[in-house]
């Protein structure tokens, strides 16, 4: 079981107190492979810190599924321009396999911040959007991208599918494939 502490390590350090009123602030939530965390249309109102298993965040077009992120243990996730604007979300996240999640409303959190400057750390979760920037905004090539997500999220090979990861670099899996057979 994680604690608290560990939860926020990534974003900074926290007085017992602080850990204590984060306990009494978050909810441990259990989904089953295929829950719907946040469906394309409703409003993001929670960050979640994913302490096993993974999740999907995809687009809906249609037929087609457009992978925007692949989530795994030990990150937080969330709609970002849902959850920041307050609108609706064009995405939806499932869990792609059962999974155990902390979830922190947008109600707590300001909550939180209210009763110690300290939560003001939590702030750091809303940058890890600088992921998908670098991979999308560069223009690199299948290899290059191919090699980020690798050592930023070395897991994710593991955890799905080729197809999954060759649609959240935007390439198609046979060029993903003939990728990692040079590896």
């Amino acid at each position: 079981m994680m604690s608290a502490q560990e939860v926020l390590a990534s974003v900074g350090s926290f007085s017992f107190h602080d850990l204590l009123l984060f306990e009494e602030k978050a909810l441990r939530k259990i989904f089953k492979k295929n829950d719907t965390v946040l469906r394309q249309g409703e409003i993001c109102q929670s960050v979640y810190f994913i302490l096993s298993g993974s999740f999907v965040q995809f687009l809906s077009d249609h037929e087609i599924e457009k992978i925007i992120d692949l989530h795994l243990p030990k990150e937080w996730m969330f709609n970002h321009p849902s959850l920041i604007e307050q609108m609706p979300s064009g995405t939806t996240i499932k869990a792609f396999e059962d999974a155990e999640a902390i979830e922190l409303s947008l109600i707590n959190l300001h909550e939180l911040i209210a009763r110690s400057q300290s939560f003001l750390n939590l702030g750091r979760i809303f940058d890890q959007a600088n992921h998908r920037t670098y991979l999308f905004d560069n223009a690199l090539s299948p290899a290059q991208k191919y090699n980020y997500i690798k050592n930023a999220k070395p897991l994710i090979v593991q955890v799905f599918p080729v197809k999954m990861i060759a649609s959240y670099l935007k390439i198609t899996p046979e060029t993903l494939s003939r990728v990692r057979a040079n590896y």
